[in-house]
């Protein structure tokens, strides 16, 4: 038995989070109207709220932006860490056996 992973437009998730407000702010109400997961709903909530949720009236392009970057300045930072380390390895290594 799989399970289909199913992905919904940004529009819909737009419209789904504006219609928690229409519940009276029930995710849970508005999820069953829907037919998905709370949830699934209750992080589009999350994210409208941070104003990571492209369509709805908190989303921020700019955050986005920002977001990325500062994703590929910490993989960028953890590589350059372990690289450190390894030179710090090899240069006592080195030492030790000159």
């Amino acid at each position: 038995m799989t399970n289909k992973i199913r992905t919904y437009s940004t529009e819909f998730k737009a419209e789904a989070v504006k219609k928690i407000a229409d519940n009276n702010g029930n995710i849970s109400a508005t999820a069953k109207q829907l037919g998905i997961a709370m949830q699934t709903l209750s992080n589009w909530h999350n994210k409208a709220n941070q104003g990571k949720l492209a369509g709805t009236e908190h989303y921020d392009p700019q955050l986005m932006v920002i977001i990325e970057e500062n994703k590929r300045l910490k993989r960028q930072l953890k590589v350059a860490e372990e690289e450190r380390e390894i030179l710090k390895k090899a240069t006592a290594y080195f030492a030790k056996h000159s």
